[in-house]
C-alpha cells in the first residue's frame, strides 16, 4: 500500500479503470478511490473510465474516456478485475505506470504493480483499508464513503456471505462514521421495477433442480425480451433461488448472441475450479463461466450435480 500511495503522489493525472458489465463493487471502488484522491490532493486530475451499471447508477455513471492522449504520462489504476481481458478500457497499457488492485484469485498479473488481497470479500474493502492505513495523509468525503459502502455491501450479499470477516465490519463502521446514509443506500439497492418483479415471479415458477440438488434458471433471450428488462436485471435473478433447502449450489444461464454466460453461486462446495473448465473463474463460492451453445448445458449440469453429490456425501 505504501507503494500505491507513493505512485499516487508522484502523478498529476490518475485514471481509474473497472471491468466490463460492472457491479456495485467495481463502480464503488472506482468512485471511492477517485474521491479519496481528489479530496486529499485537489490539484490532481482524476478520471474514471469504464462502463456504467443501471443497478448502481445512483453512485455514478462512468463512461469510456474518449481522449486517448490523456493516458500519456498518467497513472492508471485498475480495480476489481482479475484479468486485463475483462477491463472495459484496456488502455492502461498506454499509461506511464499502471497498478492492479483486486481481491479475486490472481490469474493475470497485468500492470506494473499488483496489490491483490484474496482475504478481502470486496475490492471496496481494500480501498477503505488503504484510506485507514494512511488516515493522517488521506481524506474521505461522504461520496467516497457511500460508494465504498455500496461496493462492500453488494459484494458480500449485504454482509451475508461467509467471505465476510471482522475487517469487513471495521471498514463498514468507518464508512458509516463518515456520513453513509444507510436508509438511502438500502432503498436504492432494494427497490425493483414492476417488470423485474414479474420476472422474479417467472423465475420462481420455472427454475429447475437436478437429482442431487443443483438449482438453476435457464434464461433464454425470448424470456428476457418478453419482460422488457435489461440483461443486468435479468442476470441478478440468480439470487432469487439462493435459499432453496437442499440446493447448496445454484446458477443462472443467460442467453447472449454468441455465448451462454453463467453466474454460479455456492453455500458450500468449491465451484471456481469447475468454472475455470468453462472459460471462467472467480471466487471459491461465487464464479462466472460460459458455454458456447445450449448443447453444452447437459454436460455442465452433470458435472455440477456430481460436485453437489460429492459434497453432500462428505459433509
Amino acid at each position: 500500500m505504501e507503494h500505491i500511495l507513493q505512485k499516487i503522489k508522484e502523478y498529476n493525472r490518475i485514471i481509474i479503470h473497472g471491468h466490463y458489465r460492472p457491479d456495485g463493487d467495481c463502480i464503488g471502488s472506482q468512485v471511492g478511490l477517485a474521491e479519496i484522491i481528489k479530496e486529499s490532493f485537489p490539484e490532481k486530475e482524476v478520471i474514471i473510465t469504464g462502463e456504467t451499471s443501471d443497478y448502481v447508477s445512483f453512485v455514478a455513471k462512468p463512461t469510456i474516456l474518449e481522449d486517448e492522449s490523456l493516458f500519456k504520462g498518467a497513472l492508471s489504476i485498475c480495480v476489481d478485475c482479475a484479468t486485463s481481458e475483462r477491463l472495459s478500457d484496456k488502455r492502461f497499457v498506454l499509461a506511464d505506470y499502471s497498478i492492479k488492485i483486486d481481491h479475486h484469485i490472481p490469474v493475470d498479473d497485468y500492470g506494473n504493480y499488483q496489490y491483490v488481497d484474496t482475504t478481502s470479500p470486496a475490492c471496496a474493502q481494500i480501498i477503505t483499508e488503504f484510506y485507514l492505513k494512511f488516515k493522517n495523509e488521506l481524506k474521505l468525503n461522504k461520496k467516497a464513503a457511500e460508494a465504498l459502502y455500496v461496493g462492500i455491501s453488494t459484494d458480500t450479499g449485504r454482509f451475508k456471505f461467509d467471505s465476510v470477516n471482522s475487517r469487513t465490519f471495521q471498514a463498514a463502521a468507518c464508512l458509516v462514521d463518515n456520513g453513509v446514509d444507510l436508509g438511502y443506500i438500502d432503498n436504492q439497492l432494494s427497490v425493483e421495477t414492476l417488470e423485474t418483479l414479474k420476472l422474479k415471479g417467472w423465475c420462481l415458477s420455472n427454475f429447475n433442480v437436478t437429482e442431487n440438488g443443483f438449482a438453476y434458471i435457464k434464461m433464454t433471450r425470448d424470456v428476457i425480451d418478453s419482460f422488457g428488462v435489461s440483461d443486468e436485471d435479468a442476470a441478478a435473478q440468480v439470487s432469487t433461488i439462493s435459499t432453496i433447502e437442499g440446493c447448496p449450489v445454484w446458477a443462472i444461464f443467460m442467453d447472449y448472441p454468441t455465448e451462454i454466460r453463467i453466474r454460479l453461486r455456492s453455500r458450500g462446495p468449491i465451484i471456481n475450479k469447475l468454472a475455470e473448465e468453462y472459460q471462467g473463474g472467480g471466487h471459491a463460492k461465487a464464479s462466472g463461466a460460459k458455454l458456447m451453445s445450449w448443447d453444452q448445458l447437459d454436460g455442465f449440469l452433470e458435472k455440477v450435480d456430481k460436485l453437489v453429490k460429492d459434497y453432500k456425501e462428505n459433509n
